[in-house]
C-alpha cells in the first residue's frame, strides 16, 4: 500500500550530514525496489546496516514438489499442520509454482533469539489464529484474528505471539505485492468505490531504536536457501525513516463486499494483487436482490488460472462439510461450482456469513510433500450426488 508515512528524526534533506548527539553520523540507507525506479524508503542507522560478524552454512528449505502436474480438484486440511515451536520451521509449504509459495503454519512461540528477512519474496500473513505484534527497524504493527500482515521484501522483522495457539495462512510472493490498481486513482489514492481506503491500513507505530553492538543472528531466504547472518549492530537500530516502502497490515473484517441485483463475479472481492496472481476476500454480506436470483455461484471454468479457497470462518453456501483452515484447488481447465442441492437450497436466501481467502495464480500450482500428507483423497467425487 503505496502512501507516504514517516517515524523518528529524519534530516530536513535526503543525503545530508544528520549526527548523532555525540557527533558521529548517522548511517543512511536507501531502501529501494525495482531498481531505482519504484517505491523506496530512506532509513537512517545508529550503525551500519553492513556489520556482518559471521556467515553460517545454508540450509535448504525449498518446497518439496510431490506432483508437479495434475488436473484434479483437491482440497487440504490445513488444521491437520501440526504446531511446532520455530516459527520458521512451522511453515509448511503446501500449494507452489514459480510466482508464489502458500504455507501453512501454526507457531507456538516468539521468535527471540533471531530475526528473519525474505529477501525476494513479499510476504503476504493472514492471521487465521492468535495475536501479538510484528516487531520490524521501522516500528511495530498490532495483529490479530483476521488480518492479512503485508511485509515487503527485504524487510527484518520478528513475530511475536501472545500465546502458544497461532494458525496462519502465508503467501509468499515473488513479484510486488499491490492494491488493485482499478481502486487507485492518478496520484494512487483509493477511490470512492474501493471496498476498503487508507484508513483502514495500519501502518508502523512506536519506533524504538535499538542503539546495540552485540552478534544478532539474522536468518536471511533467497531461493530456497536460509543464510544465517551474524550482524554486529541490532537491525532495529533506526533512528528514523520515511517512504513508501513498509510493512503494514490491513484486517479482512474491514473489507466492504459490493453487492449487486444479481451474483457478482469474484472480481469484486479483490483485495490485492501481482504481476502473476490476485487475492481476494470473501466476507459476510447480503446476497443479489433480484427477486429470481440464484445467490449460489454458476458452474465455471477458469481457463486461464488454477484457483485456490482457504476457508477461515462461517457457512458456505456452496460447499457442504467445509472445515476450518481448508483450502481446496480447483485447477484451470476443468470446471468446478456448488455441491449437489446447494443452488436450490440458495434461493431465496439474504444473506451469508462466509468468511475466505481466494487466490487465483495465473501459472499452475504444484503440490508438495507436505501437501499430500493432508490432502482428502475423495474430495474430486464430491460433486456427486
Amino acid at each position: 500500500m503505496s502512501f507516504y508515512h514517516k517515524l523518528g528524526n529524519i534530516p530536513t534533506k535526503r543525503h545530508t550530514v544528520f549526527r548523532k548527539p555525540n557527533g558521529e553520523l548517522y548511517a543512511e540507507e536507501l531502501v529501494s525496489t525495482h531498481g531505482f525506479s519504484s517505491v523506496y524508503s530512506l532509513v537512517y542507522h545508529c550503525h551500519p546496516p553492513t556489520l556482518v560478524k559471521q556467515i553460517g552454512t545454508p540450509y535448504n528449505v525449498a518446497p518439496k514438489i510431490a506432483l508437479e502436474k495434475h488436473l484434479k480438484h483437491t482440497s487440504l486440511r490445513g488444521y491437520q499442520v501440526a504446531p511446532v515451536d520455530d516459527y520458521l520451521e512451522s511453515r509448511k509449504p503446501v500449494l507452489v509454482n514459480a510466482d508464489l509459495h502458500i504455507s501453512l503454519a501454526s507457531p507456538k512461540k516468539s521468535m527471540t533469539d533471531y530475526f528473519y528477512k525474505n529477501s525476494q519474496a513479499d510476504e503476504i500473513v493472514f492471521i487465521h489464529e492468535g495475536s501479538g505484534k510484528l516487531k520490524t527497524g521501522y516500528g511495530s504493527i498490532p495483529f490479530s484474528y483476521g488480518d492479512y500482515v503485508i511485509i515487503p521484501r527485504g524487510t527484518i522483522h520478528q513475530f511475536e505471539f501472545d500465546s502458544t495457539e497461532n494458525r496462519l495462512f502465508i503467501v509468499e510472493s515473488f513479484s510486488p505485492v499491490r492494491t488493485p490498481k482499478r481502486y487507485r486513482n492518478e496520484v494512487g489514492q483509493l477511490m470512492e468505490h474501493a471496498p476498503f481506503c487508507e484508513r483502514d491500513i495500519r501502518v508502523p507505530q512506536d519506533l524504538e531504536t535499538f542503539d546495540e553492538h552485540g552478534d544478532f543472528l539474522v536468518k536471511i531466504k533467497k531461493q530456497g536457501l536460509i543464510y544465517p547472518y551474524t550482524y554486529g549492530s541490532h537491525p532495529f537500530d533506526f533512528i528514523g525513516w520515511d517512504g513508501y516502502h513498509y510493512p503494514y497490515a490491513f484486517s479482512i473484517h474491514d473489507f466492504m463486499p459490493i453487492t449487486g441485483k444479481l451474483h457478482q463475479p469474484p472480481p469484486v472481492h479483490q483485495t490485492f494483487e501481482t504481476d502473476t496472481f490476485v487475492l481476494c476476500s470473501f466476507c459476510p454480506r447480503l446476497y443479489d436482490y433480484h427477486p429470481d436470483s440464484i445467490p449460489a455461484p454458476y458452474n465455471h471454468s477458469n481457463v486461464d488460472s488454477d484457483e485456490v479457497l482457504y476457508y477461515v470462518d462461517g457457512d458456505f453456501m456452496s460447499r457442504k462439510s467445509v472445515e476450518k483452515g481448508q483450502i481446496t484447488l480447483h485447477p484451470g481447465g476443468i470446471p468446478h461450482g456448488p455441491h449437489p442441492g446447494a443452488v436450490e437450497k440458495s434461493i431465496g436466501q439474504t444473506k451469508t456469513d462466509e468468511l475466505a481467502v481466494m487466490i487465483d495464480p495465473f501459472r499452475p500450482l504444484m503440490l508438495t510433500d507436505d501437501a499430500l500428507k493432508i490432502e482428502d483423497p475423495d474430495y474430486y467425487k464430491s460433486w456427486l450426488s
